[in-house]
């Protein structure tokens, strides 16, 4: 499992001015800690290290320690706010994690053995990137596992076609509702067609 570390301090000097002030003149990422026993906390990082920290995919579904001001606790991503051209985050939202107590967390969708269903003439179509799942901290997995091996044309998988971790559950099913994750359709133009056309 990754170890995953970002320093930060606390911030005083709250509201949009102050944290547009931090960004431009510092280089500083504003951000807020909550959860758990304590307080929500207003607290600011390095711009450059919080890029570096999301280069990793499996930052976004991984506990992170954080470190505000020598005081260590353990949080995970819930929310970023990024800028609507550059794409650089703008605000961060991070959520204590406190062993025993489940928590919910956005994670990755890998899909594997696509192949199979473009052998078969399909084309595959991503509905979903991101999955949301509700877990204990020690079952919170780096990515979910789609199998596409078995995916006929016409099909569509949805969260309940999905095997999850042990200990994991999909929030979505849990509220009733079957998200569609992937779907195999026949190609838009057949290729005999082509082929007549020209």
């Amino acid at each position: 499992m990754n170890e995953f570390t970002l320093n930060a301090e606390v911030r005083s000097d709250l509201g949009k001015g102050a944290s547009r002030r931090l960004r431009r003149l510092a280089s500083l990422v504003p951000a807020v800690v909550y959860g758990g026993e304590k307080a929500p906390e207003s607290i600011s990082m390095l711009a450059k290290e919080v890029a570096k920290l999301l280069e990793n995919e499996a930052a976004y579904s991984h506990i992170i320690e954080l470190n505000v001001g020598g005081t260590k606790q353990n949080v995970i991503i819930k929310a970023l706010q990024r800028h609507p051209a550059k794409g650089h985050v703008m605000h961060a939202d991070f959520v204590r994690v406190v062993a025993g107590q489940k928590l919910s967390a956005h994670v990755p969708v890998h899909f594997i053995n696509e192949a199979a269903a473009v052998k078969k003439g399909g084309e595959i179509s991503h509905v979903v990137a991101e999955v949301e799942v509700s877990c204990l901290p020690k079952d919170l997995p780096e990515f979910i596992e789609v199998d596409l091996a078995d995916a006929e044309i016409g099909s569509i998988i949805h969260l309940s076609n999905i095997k999850a971790p042990k200990g994991v559950e999909f929030v979505a099913l849990a509220h009733g509702n079957d998200l569609a994750v992937a779907n195999v359709h026949a190609p838009r133009v057949a290729p005999a067609a082509e082929g007549a056309a020209e």
